[in-house]
């Protein structure tokens, strides 16, 4: 195990936001703070950033590039442009470790740049999360970004829908909620001429809610088509493994990335939320869920699992021999849900390794 102070000589702190970035440029060996700077997201500021830690980092007037880690907040985000420079100018960037505050500190930019870099500094330099890379991985990203949004907004109109039918008399039953029959019944309403004011009202909002569900579903499916043609153009094989539609391929491929960027399946697994936390104490042994990590990729490992155990006959025997076994239920989908990491992350390794 390398850690980053023995293996670099300065590590850059970033703290992204939309308008400026903050960096902070550390000596690996002591911790000291080099110095630190403020510059604008705009293309001239991102390249006068980079200049600037060129210069301030460079040893006998010369670029040392290999030297120098960037740790940084928000690769995915705010800080994507710049790690995307970066990273073109030969740096390895890094997604910034989960800061720890003490109790009663300040903040601010400048402080939570030098934690960024601090940050990493005990870290083993192999386990770090490599920025993620590809364009085509960040058209994966836009669509997954895109897909979320809509589901909310679908969601959003559906329980506004339902709530009106429950309020307002409008000759639909929602007692038990509406369905697809119900909402294209009200999406092809007409105006009537002899509802009151607020019969009117309720019906024509009805209507309008009905059809933007309607407008949601045919962008879902857009959405999804899109997603699918590109996780068949990176990894077709993921979709051989069972449970693995084009939804949540995407979401593993997306927070996955590229070879290297994680570097064994059990740092897949903490990514993903999937490795239990031990809490013994004396004679008592046993583990907690991590409720860290990506929520995402552990919401599409969660249904993987709920997929297999429904499907997959290979998985029902396991259930069947687990619960035998005395193990619960929700016991029995954690371990799913480790094994599954595992698998993908392998398959994905194996397969990228057969290409090159």
């Amino acid at each position: 195990m390398a850690i980053v102070a023995d293996t670099y000589t300065y590590v850059v702190g970033v703290d992204t936001h939309a308008a400026t970035h903050h960096y902070a440029i550390v000596e690996t060996r002591s911790g000291g703070q080099i110095t630190h700077g403020k510059f604008p997201t705009h293309a001239a500021g991102l390249l006068r950033a980079v200049d600037w830690i060129s210069r301030r980092t460079s040893v006998d007037d010369n670029p040392a590039v290999d030297q120098v880690l960037i740790s940084m907040e928000g690769t995915g985000s705010y800080g994507a442009q710049a790690a995307e420079l970066l990273a073109a100018r030969g740096y390895r960037v890094v997604d910034a470790p989960s800061p720890k505050r003490a109790r009663g500190s300040g903040k601010n930019d400048h402080i939570d740049a030098l934690v960024a870099a601090r940050g990493a500094l005990p870290k083993d330099s192999e386990r770090l999360a490599d920025r993620r890379a590809g364009h085509t991985r960040a058209a994966l990203q836009i669509l997954l970004t895109a897909r979320d949004s809509m589901r909310r907004d679908r969601t959003r109109s559906k329980n506004q829908l339902t709530a009106l039918l429950r309020t307002h008399n409008l000759d639909i039953d929602a007692r038990k909620g509406i369905n697809k029959v119900h909402i294209s019944l009200i999406a092809g309403w007409r105006k009537r001429p002899t509802d009151t004011t607020l019969a009117r009202i309720a019906r024509t909002e009805a209507h309008r809610l009905a059809t933007r569900i309607h407008t949601l579903d045919a962008d879902l499916d857009s959405n999804e088509k899109a997603i699918n043609a590109l996780v068949r153009e990176l990894e077709p094989t993921l979709l051989d493994l069972p449970g693995l539609g084009p939804i949540n391929a995407a979401i593993v491929l997306a927070v996955w990335s590229h070879p290297g960027r994680i570097h064994d399946e059990a740092g897949f697994a903490k990514i993903g939320g999937v490795c239990p936390l031990e809490i013994s104490s004396g004679n008592s042994k046993d583990h907690r869920l991590n409720r860290t990590g990506d929520r995402q990729l552990n919401s599409a490992l969660n249904s993987i699992a709920n997929t297999r155990m429904r499907h997959d006959e290979t998985t029902k025997a396991y259930v069947k021999k687990r619960k035998q076994q005395g193990q619960t239920k929700p016991r029995i989908r954690r371990c799913l849900k480790r094994y599954i990491a595992r698998q993908i992350f392998r398959h994905l390794n194996t397969t990228t390794l057969d290409k090159t």
